[in-house]
C-alpha cells in the first residue's frame, strides 16, 4: 500500500527552516519503502494550499527544482522576515504504490483535490465505481479511487458544517481500506482518519510539532534521526485507532478525537465544527503548469510553440500568416487521373492505405466517386496497430479491393526504434523525437517499387492536407515555418540542409544515436527529402472535412474507433500516443492542438469548441503507450519517468 505522512509546525515554534525542511525530506525517504511509483505533497501555509505531484520516486522528487521552489516559498512565508512564524506550516505527503490508474497521468497521483478538499489516501476503495454512479453530482477527473472519497467529504461537510460528521458519513459509504489526511479550504484543521488503524501520530511535549505516517516504524526512525530530539525534545507515538479520526487545529495543534465509524460521539460534534465564516484558501496546483500557458486569442496554440509571438491583440504569428487552403478541386482531380484510367477494368491506381481515417476515405473516394480500380498498398513496419488492420479489412472487404502488403523485418525495425528511444531518453531533445518514426518512411520506396512491379503508374496518397500539417516538428529543429508544398518532400533545399545539420549535431552530442539504426534513419532522410516526389495527394484537390470523412467511413464501413481517446486521428499509428505524451509533457501542446488550430482558421470550429476538444484529446493514451513500449521492447515506466523529469518549455 502507499505511504502517507505529514507534519504540522506550530506558529512561533522557533524551528529553523533548514531543519524543518530536513524533517520533511526524512519522512519522504522513510515512507518511500511503501511505494516508489509517484510522489506528491500539499502545503498549507495559512495563505493558500499548494499542490505538487510527479510520477517519480520520493527520493528523486524532493531533489527537483520544482519541489524546492514550492517548498522554499512556503518555508519563507512561515518563518517570516524576523524568523517568527505568523501561521502554522502544515504539509501532507504521499509516496505511491500504484493500484488504481496509471501513475504517469498526473490526475491519478496524490494529493487529490476536488471542490476545495485536498486529500491523501492509503488503501483501496473497492466500491468506487458504484459510488460514482450513486453520486452523479460529482465530476470525475481521474481513475484513482481517492477522488470519490474527497468528493464525499466535501458534499457531507457542506451539508453538516461538521468535519467529523462528514468523515463518518463518507466512511459509512465506502467499502475497503482507507487511511486519510485532508485539508479543506474552509477548515482551519488537519483531518486524519482511518478504518484500518494504518495511521500513527507523533507529538512532542511542547506541543510545537506533530507528524503522522502510515507505520509506527517510520515515526520511530524519524524520532531517532540526527538532531531530532535536540530540536523537539521527548516525543510520544500513538496509533490512530481503526474507526477513529483526529482533528488537529492548525493554530495551536490542539487535537480532538472522534468516531469515524458508528454513532457520533459528543466530542466529535464540538471538535468537527468549522470556525464561523472562515476565509477560503486558494488552492494552487503546480502540477498543471502546461494548462496555464498563454494562448493565441484566435487559435489555441500556446506560447511554447516554436518561434511563437503574439501581436498587440494577442493573435499569434501562425494566424497572422495563415493563407486559406485552396484545393484544386474535384474537376481538376478528374482531369488529372483520366489518362491513367483503365479501359478494361484492370487495376489503374495504387492507393496508399494505412487504415487511418484519411486513407480509408481516400480509398473509398477513389473507388466509389472517381470510379477507378484501385489496389490498396500498406507498408507494415512493425507499428501498424491491430485496430488499423481491422479497419483495412473492413474497407477492402466491402469495396472488393485487392490489398498488397509489404512487411519490414519487424523484429529488426522494432529493435531500431528501441535503440533510438533509449538514446533519446539519455538526452531528451524534442526535435529528435521524429527519429522514432524514421523507420516508416520506407513506404515511399515501396510505393515506387510497387509501381514498377505492377506497371500502374499512378500512386495516390491521402496525406498532405494542410489541416493536419504539423510544421512544429521541423520547427523544433530550428526551421521556421514556410511553404513546403504541404508535404515533407516539398521542404526547400536550405531547410533540408538545416535539418541535416541539426541531426548531425545531435548525433555528435549524443553518440548513442550512432547505433545499428543509423543507416535505416539515413535511408529515411534520403527517401523523404532527396528522391523526387511524383505522387498525387488527394487532399491537394479535395477540401478536408473531418465530419464528412469520419461520418462516411463510420457509416459505410463500420470503421472502428479507439477506446482510449475520442480523437480519430493517428489511432492506427502505434507511435502517436507516445510522442504526443512527450510533446504535451515537455512542450505543453500536442499535434491535435495544431490540427484544431488549423480547423479554427479554416472556419471548421470555433475557438471554444477547439479548446473543449483539446482537453478531450490530450488525455494520455496509457494503454496505447504501454502497448507501444512492449512492442518496441523498452521499459515504459522508466521512459515515462524520464519524460516527466525532463526540462520543460514552460
Amino acid at each position: 500500500m502507499c505511504g502517507i505522512f505529514g507534519v504540522v509546525f506550530r506558529p512561533g515554534a522557533g524551528i529553523a527552516p533548514d531543519f524543518a525542511r530536513s524533517v520533511v525530506e526524512r519522512l519522504y525517504k522513510f515512507s518511500e519503502t511503501r511505494g516508489k511509483e509517484a510522489a506528491g505533497l500539499a502545503i498549507h501555509d495559512g495563505r493558500s494550499i499548494q499542490l505538487l505531484k510527479e510520477a517519480r520516486a520520493a527520493s528523486v522528487f524532493i531533489q527537483t527544482e520544482h519541489y524546492r521552489k514550492v517548498f522554499e516559498g512556503a518555508l519563507e512565508h512561515w518563518s517570516g522576515a524576523n524568523g517568527a512564524a505568523k501561521s502554522a506550516l502544515a504539509l501532507i505527503g504521499h509516496s505511491r504504490l500504484v493500484t488504481n490508474g496509471f501513475q504517469s497521468t498526473a490526475d491519478n497521483n496524490q494529493p487529490v483535490w476536488a471542490n476545495g478538499v485536498v486529500g491523501i489516501h492509503n488503501g483501496i476503495i473497492v466500491n468506487d465505481a458504484e459510488l460514482w454512479r450513486r453520486h452523479p453530482e460529482f465530476q470525475r477527473k481521474s481513475e484513482v479511487d481517492t477522488e470519490v472519497l474527497v468528493n464525499l467529504l466535501r458534499g457531507y461537510f457542506d451539508a453538516t458544517k461538521n468535519a467529523a460528521e462528514a468523515t463518518r458519513r463518507a466512511f459509512e459509504e465506502i467499502r475497503g481500506a482507507a487511511s486519510i489526511a485532508v485539508f479543506m479550504d474552509d477548515l482551519e484543521s488537519l483531518l486524519l482518519a482511518t478504518n484500518t488503524g494504518s495511521l500513527f501520530r507523533l507529538t512532542n511535549r511542547a506541543n510545537s510539532f506533530l507528524a503522522f505516517a502510515s507505520e509506527r516504524f517510520i515515526l520511530q526512525k524519524l524520532a531517532t534521526s540526527a538532531d531530532f530530539e535536540r530540536h523537539f525534545g521527548k516525543v510520544s507515538i500513538s496509533q490512530v485507532r481503526a474507526g477513529t479520526g483526529v482533528l488537529v487545529a492548525l493554530g495551536d495543534l490542539g487535537q480532538s478525537e472522534f468516531h469515524a465509524i458508528g454513532p457520533a460521539n459528543g466530542q466529535a460534534q464540538l471538535a468537527g465544527v468549522a470556525k464561523p465564516a472562515p476565509k477560503k484558501l486558494q488552492i494552487v496546483d503546480h502540477t498543471r503548469r502546461a494548462r496555464n500557458l498563454r494562448r493565441c486569442k484566435q487559435c489555441i496554440l500556446p506560447e511554447t510553440y516554436p518561434f511563437m509571438d503574439f501581436d498587440e491583440k494577442g493573435v499569434c504569428r501562425y494566424c497572422r500568416n495563415w493563407r486559406k487552403i485552396q484545393p484544386k478541386g474535384a474537376d481538376a482531380l478528374r482531369k488529372f487521373v483520366e489518362p491513367y484510367r483503365s479501359k478494361d477494368g484492370s487495376p489503374d491506381v495504387i492507393v496508399a492505405f494505412s487504415g487511418g481515417r484519411d486513407s480509408s476515405y481516400g480509398l473509398h473516394y477513389v473507388k466509389t466517386v472517381l470510379g477507378m480500380n484501385p489496389v490498396a498498398f500498406t507498408y507494415d513496419w512493425g507499428f501498424v496497430t491491430d485496430l488499423a488492420r481491422r479497419n483495412q479489412a473492413r474497407v477492402c472487404g466491402k469495396l472488393g479491393v485487392e490489398h498488397i502488403l509489404r512487411s519490414a523485418d519487424i523484429t529488426t525495425k522494432r529493435r531500431y526504434v528501441r535503440r533510438n528511444v533509449e538514446a533519446w531518453l539519455k538526452k531528451p531533445e524534442l526535435g529528435m523525437v521524429t527519429l522514432f518514426t524514421a523507420g516508416d518512411k520506407e513506404f515511399y520506396s515501396h510505393a515506387r517499387q510497387l509501381r514498377n512491379e505492377t506497371g500502374i503508374k499512378l500512386v495516390i496518397f491521402s496525406t498532405g492536407n494542410m489541416i493536419e500539417d504539423t510544421p512544429y516538428k521541423t520547427g523544433l529543429c530550428g526551421i521556421r515555418e514556410g511553404d513546403h508544398g504541404m508535404t515533407l518532400t516539398g521542404l526547400p533545399l536550405k531547410n533540408e540542409m538545416h535539418l541535416l545539420w541539426y541531426y548531425a549535431w545531435n548525433y555528435l552530442k549524443n553518440p548513442r544515436y550512432l547505433n545499428e539504426s543509423f543507416f535505416d534513419t539515413l535511408n529515411a532522410y534520403y527517401q523523404t527529402f532527396v528522391v523526387k516526389d511524383d505522387f498525387l495527394y488527394l487532399f491537394h484537390y479535395l477540401p478536408w472535412r473531418e465530419e464528412e470523412i469520419v461520418g462516411t467511413i463510420r457509416r459505410e464501413y463500420d470503421w472502428e474507433v479507439a477506446t482510449d481517446t475520442t480523437s480519430t486521428w493517428r489511432i492506427g499509428d502505434g507511435t502517436a500516443a507516445f510522442y504526443n505524451y512527450i510533446y504535451d509533457t515537455i512542450a505543453g501542446f500536442t499535434e491535435d492542438e495544431v490540427m484544431l488550430s488549423n480547423m479554427i482558421r479554416e472556419g471548421h470550429l470555433t475557438r471554444d469548441q477547439a479548446l473543449a476538444k483539446s482537453e478531450e484529446y490530450r488525455a494520455p493514451r496509457m494503454p496505447s503507450i504501454r502497448e507501444y513500449a512492449q512492442l518496441a521492447g523498452f521499459n515504459c515506466e522508466e521512459a515515462l519517468a524520464v519524460i516527466n523529469a525532463a526540462p520543460k518549455l514552460y
